[in-house]
């Protein structure tokens, strides 16, 4: 099979080991409706997530298949978790992570729901509006706790355009420090804010019945997603299966004693994207895949 397989749009060689996407995430500090400050709550569908742990520290919420767990987060600490886990970020200090997002694209591409309260989990057009860094698309939503919450980390407007932690943590560019009045600062503020209100309740069911309380949410994620998944599959074949698949003919090659693939090594460097974004769970410095060029 050669480099440039399925349609993928650049070759296999060029992507970064196992087609996999990298980001440094700064979590945000900003305080959730129940009092923590960290970043939104959401879910992927069809990637894993990792993180290590740079500096600071902080705790990894989760809901899935044992219900809630919160694990610690330190320098050094490397965690990873599957798609279906619904997670949350708490930043107890200046907690910053390098993220590793599996299937590289998909996450860009829509693969994350943030957990909105189910009225506007059930309403695609709201769910947008919801989701959106156009303050003015997002100010209908409100800044406040007003989903429910109270008693008790992004996708683009088009669920579209980027939408992940790891290169996949809804991002959008922007000036500020992340807490002014106005611009996609506030519209991600009140983004994650109003993820931490459906959480939470979220959170309440998982206690009350277990587990299988998550089973609307998903079934929620799956209609807002479905439109996607033929996409998702295109970049999953020309992506990270091209590159597994690169491996097994890299293989047979050395069988055979070829060397052609050793005599096309190379070197490939991504740019850092200079101006950092705002994403679901905090300012990412992203290094795009499609950057990717040949430096020796």
């Amino acid at each position: 099979m050669s480099e440039q397989t399925r349609g993928s749009r650049q070759p296999a060689a060029a992507s970064f080991p196992g087609a996999t996407g990298v980001t440094v995430l700064d979590v945000y500090d900003w305080v959730a409706p129940d009092g923590l400050p960290g970043g939104s709550a959401h879910v992927h569908l069809a990637s894993t997530e990792g993180y290590v742990v740079l500096s600071g520290a902080g705790r990894l919420q989760t809901l899935g298949s044992r219900g809630y767990a919160e694990t610690p987060m330190g320098p050094g600490d490397c965690l990873w978790f599957t798609p279906g886990t619904i997670h949350r970020l708490v930043n107890d200090g200046d907690l910053r992570l390098l993220v590793v997002m599996q299937n590289a694209g998909l996450p860009e591409h829509g693969d994350a729901v943030l957990t909105f309260p189910p009225e506007i989990l059930a309403d695609p057009a709201a769910y947008a509006r919801a989701a959106s860094l156009d303050a003015s698309a997002s100010a209908s939503h409100g800044a406040s706790a007003s989903h429910g919450a109270s008693a008790s980390h992004g996708a683009s407007a088009s669920h579209g355009a980027s939408a992940s932690d790891a290169g996949g943590d809804g991002a959008s560019h922007g000036t500020g420090n992340g807490d002014g009045a106005a611009g996609p600062a506030a519209a991600a503020r009140r983004r994650a804010s109003l993820a931490i209100e459906g959480y939470l309740t979220l959170r309440e069911r998982v206690a009350e019945r277990g587990p299988a309380a998550l089973g609307d949410f998903y079934a929620a994620a799956l209609r807002l997603t479905a439109g996607y998944a033929d996409d998702w599959r295109a970049r999953w074949l020309g992506g990270a299966l091209a590159t597994a698949e690169l491996t097994g003919t890299h293989l047979d090659e050395i069988t055979a004693r070829v060397t052609g693939h050793l005599e096309a090594a190379g070197l490939w460097r991504i740019e850092r994207v200079g101006e950092r974004s705002y994403g679901m769970c905090g300012r990412l410095t992203t290094y795009p895949a499609s950057r990717a060029v040949r430096a020796g």
